[in-house]
Parts: structure tokens; sequence; C-alpha cells
């Protein structure tokens, strides 16, 4: 599984700054961490960087590939400051991301051809959000066709469905988990990708990284191919490189419907059951899912 860093950011406190102030040491300090940690790619995210957007664009990925070795996915929704980090970047990058509206394939796809690089497809058209698997897989047929028209192989994408908190949206959740087990009959050259974090968005800090890890795990089930994660989270990056393989079996018993004896589990294993069937819909969410 490819796995992308979500670290380099210009909406966090330390590293938002260092961008617009053009300091390296601390963008080169997290780059090197991320590789540290396994990470298949390091996103750069500078956001509309609507001001000398293509100038810092341009000074990140320069500045990030002086200390790496590890390619770039590269996130705006300047276009032009997008062409100015494809332009600068050493090998094949990554446009994270191009949703499914007509303006933005448009405009990004032929940068996908003169560029060479991969892209996630993300999956959010002129409506909104896509309410359910189904919408969802309408929304990467039509990608997929336009891609067709453009010469664009079919491998190049990572479909990205769009994964909403389970804190607010929880019937979202398993929309998503439900496209992943749709992709590959959809597009079966084609990736699947998920912003992992989000899922646990508006939860207590301490319990993020279980929902991100167990959701990492049901999701695997289906060959996910590439999540956008915290670099951070130690024992997320185990599950993804097999490192965490009894707590991986768990999780997919519980989907099978097995009730495992709680009462002949660890507190771990419990709690991964616990959310296991969170994530899945079977409970609602509350903050104290655990204690119930």
């Amino acid at each position: 599984m490819i796995l992308i860093g979500e670290s380099l950011n210009v909406m966090s406190k330390t590293i938002g700054p260092a961008m617009r102030n053009r300091d390296a040491k601390p963008i080169q300090k997290m780059a090197v961490s991320q590789q540290e940690a396994e990470m298949d790619y390091i996103d750069l995210n500078i956001g509309p960087a609507k001001k000398a957007g293509s100038e810092m664009m341009t000074w990140l990925v320069e500045t990030v590939q002086e200390v790496v070795d590890v390619p770039i996915s590269l996130d705006t929704t300047n276009v032009e400051a997008m062409e100015a980090g494809l332009k600068a970047h050493k090998g094949q990058a990554l446009i994270n991301s191009i949703s499914c509206r007509p303006e933005r394939m448009d405009a990004l796809f032929p940068l996908v051809k003169k560029y060479d690089a991969l892209f996630v497809g993300l999956l959010i058209g002129v409506d909104g959000i896509p309410r359910d698997a189904d919408e969802r897989a309408m929304l990467a047929a039509e990608m997929q066709a336009k891609m067709a028209e453009q010469g664009i192989e079919d491998e190049r994408v990572f479909y990205d469905p769009i994964v909403l908190p389970v804190t607010s949206q929880q019937d979202q959740v398993q929309g998503c988990t439900l496209f992943m087990q749709m992709v590959g009959d959809l597009a079966p050259e084609s990736k699947s990708n998920c912003g992992l974090s989000n899922v646990s968005n508006g939860a207590p800090e301490e319990l993020r990284p279980l929902l991100n890890r167990v959701y990492l795990a049901m999701l695997m089930r289906s060959g996910l191919g590439a999540a956008i994660v915290n670099h951070a989270e130690t024992e997320l990056v185990d599950m993804a490189r097999g490192r965490r393989d009894e707590e991986l079996k768990l999780v997919h018993r519980v989907m099978d419907g097995e009730e495992p004896d709680m009462g002949a589990l660890s507190q771990e294993a419990v709690d991964v059951v616990k959310t296991t069937r969170l994530l899945m819909g079977q409970s609602l969410y509350s903050h104290s899912w655990l204690k119930l």
C-alpha cells in the first residue's frame, strides 16, 4: 500500500509560517521525519495560494527534494502553482487532486499528460459530495470516460470517495467502505485512495488514532491502494506495513459477522471490536463509544 504523509500543510501552526517565510529548516526536518516513517509520498499542501503560489510551490518542491528522495504529492487548487510544482519536481509526481468537475478536469488533465503524472481522482461533482456508493461509482465512471477522451491511462488514477467524519456523517462512512469494494470491478487498472484522518475529525484527540487505524484495516480488505495519513501514528503505519496482522484479522472477522468472546480479549482488542462495529454502522457514534 502507498502511504502519503499529510503533515506539510500550510494550515499547520508551525509549517504554515515556515512556508510563507521561506524557512527551509522546519520543512526539511518534517520531510526527513516522513521519509524515516516509511511514507511513499510527501504531500505538499499550499491551499489556494492565490498570491505567489507558483513561486511558493517551486521553492517547496526544491526544498523538500534537497533532503529526501521520496516523490511528492502536490496539493493546491491553484492550477498555475500546480504546474510550477510539476515542472520543478524530479521524477513522477502525484497531483492531489482532480475533482469530477468539468472545469477541473479540463484544466488539469493536460498537466497529467504533459508531466507524466499520477493523480487522485476526487469523487465530488457539480452537485457536491455524493450520497452513497452508487453515486460515487457514477462519478468514477464519468471521470474514466473523460480520461479516455484525453488519452489518460486508467492506471494513473487513485479514486478517492471522500471519507467524511464518523462523528457527524456516520452513514457516509459506510458509503465509502462500499465504494472501495466496488473499485476492482469498476476500474480494474485503477487504484483507490482516501484521506484517512478525515474519518476521525471531531473525535477526542486521544481516540483518533484508533479510529484511523481500524478504518484503515477495514479498507485494506477491499484492496485500498493508497491512504493520506499522519506519519506520526506509528501503529497505523505498522498496520499498513503488515506488522499488526492479528489486529487486522480481528477487524476482518468482525466484518464477517463473528461475535468474539469479549471476556477472552485484551482491552485493546475489545476496543478494536467496538470501533469496527461503530464504523460498520452497528452502533451510533458518541465520544464514549468504547465505554458502552
